[in-house]
């Protein structure tokens, strides 16, 4: 994978800007979640949780699918719905916003915050 961008509130409003695109997104995502990719044998979803390995062997573009960013959605702690706006601000899209790519790369975001929470904060 690329050399991504830290999980920061700066990439965090970025990707909400519209300012990252879909594969880096998509690839923080992948990351997090454990997917690995190796140039000679393709992708080890060995560290992948056993339920996303199961529906997902190879990671899915979140952008595009509507039932992985659903999966990804459930996955959230429900103590974590709200990051979006308790640790960023955000309030979200105008209605004339609200296309089906940046309500998903949202709820990316939310997810990566959650990631964060839930992961980067214990150590």
């Amino acid at each position: 994978m690329l050399d991504l961008p830290p999980l920061t509130n700066e990439t965090f409003w970025a990707i909400l800007r519209d300012e990252i695109d879909n594969a880096t997104v998509n690839q923080l995502v992948w990351q997090c979640l454990g997917y690995r990719y190796n140039p000679e044998t393709g992708w080890d979803n060995t560290a992948v949780a056993t339920d996303w390995r199961q529906d997902y062997p190879v990671p899915p573009d979140f952008v595009e699918s509507r039932p992985a960013t659903v999966k990804l959605t459930r996955s959230i702690p429900p103590e974590n719905k709200q990051l979006l706006k308790e640790e960023l601000g955000f309030s979200g899209y105008k209605v004339d916003e609200l296309i089906p790519r940046k309500t998903r790369r949202a709820t990316m975001v939310n997810w990566l915050l959650s990631y964060r929470k839930s992961n980067l904060q214990l150590q």
